[in-house]
């Protein structure tokens, strides 16, 4: 990655990394003024003064210069977002955000500790890494519609790696095959019970007007994605959503009535409409999710510990307890094999692969597996699935691909994702050349005496 995109990155996706550092302020006797101006946005001088803060020991080069330039780069495309109305998903912005928020309090030691250290409310803190982290998605927005009709073919693989010399061939991680077994805890009825008590009392204030809909999903809400902004959801089709969800979603007239209790994938619901449009629905939710007991906690524990047992003194194969008694229903008909889903541009779909990265997988799987041996079965341990509840899991490692360099014959995908990121760049850094042509641009005295990595600045 050259440094246009390393820092790129960095600036505007300042949370990445979650580093605690990256709230950096620019120091109290620092006079600002404006430094640049690209199209009608300014940079400041104290913009630069708090990246230098975050990043000065890392960047190559002059930080007077680099800095600023990347600062330009990034408002280039925010330019563009603009003139194309560029829209990003709100909710998926915030469920990112308290995710990484979430794990910098841990890192922290407690919210309290974060305030304190970063010197702001947790308001503050949220509202920083909302807009941060929306720059981000609007960027890579820009440049994922830039870079959309670029396709690579088999043929252009092979030919761009036929005469390269074999250390020159890219160095692939350990990458690691995983088999699952997962089940719930049994939730009571009564704490089933009690959740939809809740709900229906939600909708009893909403009806005799002591509250809105909004305000309530803003307060009880345990949807971290649409929370925030009273529990809407940006347009969505009936695919896109849990179907129970979207049976009740999609059967909504009137936006002053509240559905009735809803059980999906990811607990339970009250569903308000907001407008529809075509095929697609907007609405209005509050997600409420039933507790667990530490005992039942304990009891699948222990009935996971004896399927674990049970494999290992082969009274059945692993394949087959993750078919017959997992409830994890990605990979319960994969034999238990997990699934690595991506986003491959070359063909604007998804593919699937079982090879991860540790990395890649759900936090508490990479922990246990990266202690593991091939085909070594793990103890039982508590995780949280990819509908966002906490499950008692078990798993084996079926391969463990040892780094290596990359070749045709096993790594294809890979070679393949390295044309299309060259041809990306390519494009990006031409785009990024002709915006500078067409954009006002003027950079204050003695700031522009630098060997850019773009010379268009200075005109």
């Amino acid at each position: 990655m050259n440094l246009f995109k390393k820092l790129l990155y960095a600036f505007v996706f300042l949370f990445g990394g979650i580093q605690m550092h990256l709230f950096a302020q620019s120091p109290n006797n620092v006079v600002d003024e404006v430094i640049w101006v690209v199209g009608d946005e300014a940079i400041l001088r104290s913009d630069v003064e708090a990246a230098r803060m975050d990043f000065g020991a890392n960047i190559s080069g002059n930080p007077y210069c680099v800095i600023p330039e990347q600062l330009a780069i990034q408002k280039l495309f925010l330019h563009q977002a603009q003139l194309d109305s560029v829209e990003v998903d709100n909710s998926q912005i915030s469920a990112s955000m308290e995710a990484r928020l979430n794990e910098l309090i841990m890192r922290a030691g407690s919210k309290e500790k974060l305030e304190e250290y970063y010197h702001k409310t947790m308001t503050q803190i949220r509202e920083m890494m909302f807009e941060s982290l929306k720059e981000q998605y609007t960027v890579q927005k820009v440049r994922e519609n830039l870079t959309s009709d670029i396709k690579v073919t088999p043929a252009e693989v092979r030919r761009y790696f036929k005469d390269m010399p074999e250390d020159s061939l890219p160095w692939i991680s350990d990458q690691v095959e995983v088999q699952i077994i997962t089940q719930q805890p049994r939730i009571p009825q009564e704490e089933i019970e009690r959740v939809k008590a809740e709900l229906r009392d939600y909708t009893d204030r909403v009806n005799n007007g002591e509250s809105s809909f909004s305000t309530l999903a803003i307060l009880y809400s345990e949807d971290p994605g649409s929370a925030r902004y009273g529990g809407e959801m940006d347009y969505v089709g009936r695919g896109e959503l849990d179907p129970a969800f979207a049976n009740v979603a999609f059967s909504l007239t009137d936006p002053k009535k509240i559905s009735k209790v809803v059980e999906s994938e990811y607990g339970f619901h009250i569903i308000q409409l907001v407008d529809k449009r075509g095929d697609k629905v907007k609405v209005r939710h509050i997600l409420r999710k039933p507790k667990l007991a530490q005992a039942d906690i304990d009891t699948t524990m222990v009935r996971m510990d004896s399927i674990a047992e049970d494999v290992r003194k082969e009274k059945y194969s692993f394949e087959e307890a993750a078919t017959f008694l997992s409830d994890d229903k990605d990979s319960r008909n994969n034999r238990g094999l997990m699934t690595n889903v991506k986003f491959d541009q070359s063909v604007g779909d998804q593919i699937r692969t079982s090879r991860f990265q540790l990395q890649e997988l759900p936090a508490e799987v990479a922990k246990v597996v990266s202690t593991m041996k091939t085909g070594e079965i793990s103890n039982p341990f508590l995780m949280v699935n990819s509908k966002g509840k906490e499950v008692c899991a078990v798993v084996k490692l079926k391969t463990h691909i040892k780094a290596h360099r990359a070749s045709m014959s096993e790594d294809f995908q890979v070679l393949k994702d390295v044309v299309m990121a060259k041809l990306q760049e390519q494009k990006i850094n031409q785009w990024i050349k002709d915006k500078q042509k067409s954009t006002y641009i003027r950079i204050n005295e003695g700031w522009g005496d630098c060997d850019f990595e773009y010379p268009g600045w200075i005109k």
